[in-house]
């Protein structure tokens, strides 16, 4: 079984989709995937559906949901024929006492996978491992195609759900950014932290780690122009003041020396190389930019 979530929902059982079009099936199969090989309860299922006001019938729609997910297990293993070792599909997805349980065979699902390679960036950046790190994050942040259960209609369960992913994608996200920041790719960066501060407008540790990329790159009045933005817009928006990292990374820049580009520099990596300009030694504090992932 391959079951994805980080994006449209996409489950599949020997590589035929199971994914049903209606919008409530969807939403069952959405969390049951999700907690793959873990019993979900069926009053679980029901507040999902329901928004925590189930109907009377709610536990008979439930299974009459649960026997439509099967009806397509049961065709997708008929294609894959005898070499899946399944019989049926009350084996993939099982009835236990009180809930159900999608059975993933020990297959893949994107969330572990997520998981296991940001462990990975995360043990490396505690190593000091910086190519590494970046390499990790970066394979794990390539396994989203989009906002979790992008295509499934969410109820309280899933939306928490969602939410709590995309935490843990954007805390990979600044560490992948740091890691590579201190591996010397701040040109390389600029386009995607561009991007990132304008999707997330109150995220001081993206908004810090855009103002080290400029900064590095010779631009340091954008860089001080970008601090402004940010503190305009928390000012207006929250009515608070940038944290005292952000406003020292400030400071830092401010009193600095413009950088200046003094040749070339090789950042090798056992899967990479690039070059990039290089400049003289940062004006800005390190210890300011290792408080980059801590800011906010």
């Amino acid at each position: 079984m391959e079951i994805r979530v980080l994006g449209a929902l996409d489950v599949r059982v020997c590589g035929v989709s199971v994914v049903p079009s209606a919008p409530k099936p969807r939403q069952v199969l959405g969390l049951l995937a999700l907690r793959a090989d873990q019993v979900v309860p069926a009053g679980v299922l029901a507040d999902e559906l329901w928004s925590g006001r189930p109907p009377r019938s709610a536990r008979t729609t439930v299974q009459t949901y649960v026997l439509q997910l099967r009806d397509l297990i049961d065709r997708a293993l008929a294609e894959a024929g005898a070499q899946t070792g399944v019989s049926c599909a009350k084996d993939v997805l099982v009835t236990s006492p009180g809930g159900y349980m999608l059975n993933s065979g020990g297959g893949m699902t994107d969330v572990r996978e997520f998981e296991r390679l940001a462990g990975m960036g995360y043990r490396a950046i505690d190593g000091e491992d910086h190519p590494l790190a970046a390499r990790m994050l970066g394979e794990a942040l390539a396994l989203w195609r989009g906002p979790a259960f992008a295509d499934v209609p969410v109820g309280g369960q899933l939306a928490v759900e969602a939410k709590r992913l995309e935490e843990t994608r954007l805390c990979a996200l600044d560490q992948r950014i740091d890691a590579d920041l201190r591996l010397g790719r701040h040109r390389v960066l600029l386009a995607e932290l561009t991007v990132l501060v304008d999707r997330y407008r109150t995220h001081e540790s993206l908004h810090g780690q855009y103002m080290v990329a400029l900064h590095r790159s010779g631009r340091r009045g954008e860089a001080l122009e970008a601090y402004q933005r940010l503190r305009n817009t928390l000012v207006r928006e929250l009515g608070m003041e940038p944290s005292a990292g952000l406003r020292r990374l400030q400071r830092s820049i401010l009193l600095a020396a413009p950088e200046r580009p003094t040749g070339a520099e090789r950042v090798v990596g056992a899967d990479r190389a690039e070059r990039e300009p290089a400049v003289a030694s940062s004006a800005v504090p390190q210890a300011a930019v290792a408080r980059l992932s801590r800011v906010g």
